[in-house]
């Protein structure tokens, strides 16, 4: 099957098109690579698929439109390209609505009577949800961010185009992913590159946040099914079904990495999130799927990765 993943070489995304390489398909990739951070890391997340023979690659702005080559023939295309990041969006929210929304405008625009299209993933957060992102798909979408309010609106975009348009839309809520190739400015990033070079740990909050944890494995997987089997106009969270606090989630880092954490404390941050679990008793009921690698096995898989980063 012929496959586009926006944001091909972020970390979701270059796990992603690496599983549907290695699964048989063709796959059009695309990236701006934007300046969230530096460019060599996604040029690294990419390295190992770039002269595959079916892959395909556009370094494209989405925001820009002129998308015909990029989708044409497009069986699954699953947009997870977006500008992440809560505390940012407070800063640049016009470079937000321009990566999240005008640009996921632009894709869905490019889809209007695309017959060869069976499925269109759209890659959503839990920060829609809010401070409180605990429990299934029907909670209130109370977005405490800039960031999460642009990615609900990518969401309202997408249905919008399904009732009008019939674009096959699924929308994937993804919560804390984690893993290999985790993007620099995440946690559990920096949890274990502070800890494995002794460096004090910038705490923000008290640590008693609640997180509910997603190995990149398993986030593909799901991603994956959603795009083969799950029916159109349908949301779903994905989630781990492990939860820990982020102060035990750096106790766990400091056993496995075995070397102890120097804590520096630090205000909330504004649009923090206090509690993420995610009840994804619908993508079982509906695709089959659940996460296979809790979270010490995954976390102690990320931090010989970045034991290699530094090495």
């Amino acid at each position: 099957m012929k496959c586009v993943v926006t944001g091909c070489a972020g970390f979701i995304g270059s796990h992603l098109t690496e599983r549907l390489l290695n699964d048989g398909h063709s796959v059009v990739g695309v990236d701006c690579f934007t300046d969230y951070y530096p460019r060599a890391i996604k040029e690294s997340n990419a390295a190992g698929f770039r002269d595959h023979p079916q892959f395909e690659f556009h370094e494209h702005d989405l925001a820009t439109g002129h998308l015909d080559a990029v989708v044409d023939g497009a069986e699954y295309i699953f947009h997870l390209a977006a500008m992440p990041g809560l505390t940012r969006s407070w800063i640049d929210f016009d470079v937000y609505a321009r990566c999240n929304l005008t640009a996921t405008h632009r894709l869905l625009e490019s889809l209007k009577g695309l017959k060869s299209l069976k499925k269109f993933v759209y890659a959503s957060t839990s920060s829609v949800y809010g401070k409180y992102a605990s429990g299934d798909e029907n909670l209130p979408t109370r977005p405490s961010s800039p960031y999460g309010i642009t990615k609900l609106a990518g969401e309202q975009l997408a249905r919008v185009y399904l009732d009008e348009f019939d674009v096959p839309t699924v929308v994937l809520r993804f919560f804390s992913v984690y893993g290999p190739r985790q993007r620099p400015e995440m946690g559990y990033h920096l949890f274990i590159k502070w800890i494995l070079a002794g460096t004090p740990i910038k705490l923000t909050g008290d640590g008693l946040q609640v997180r509910g944890n997603t190995y990149i494995g398993d986030c593909v997987e799901a991603t994956l099914q959603t795009g083969l089997k799950a029916m159109p106009g349908e949301t779903f969270n994905l989630g781990g079904g492990e939860i820990t606090t982020i102060i035990d989630a750096i106790r766990t880092i400091e056993r496995l990495a075995g070397k102890p954490a120097k804590i520096e404390r630090h205000p909330s941050r504004p649009g923090d999130q206090l509690a993420t679990a995610a009840d994804v008793t619908k993508l079982w009921r509906h695709l089959g799927w659940k996460p296979t690698t809790g979270l010490e096995a995954g976390l102690a898989k990320q931090i010989d990765w970045q034991r290699g980063l530094v090495s």
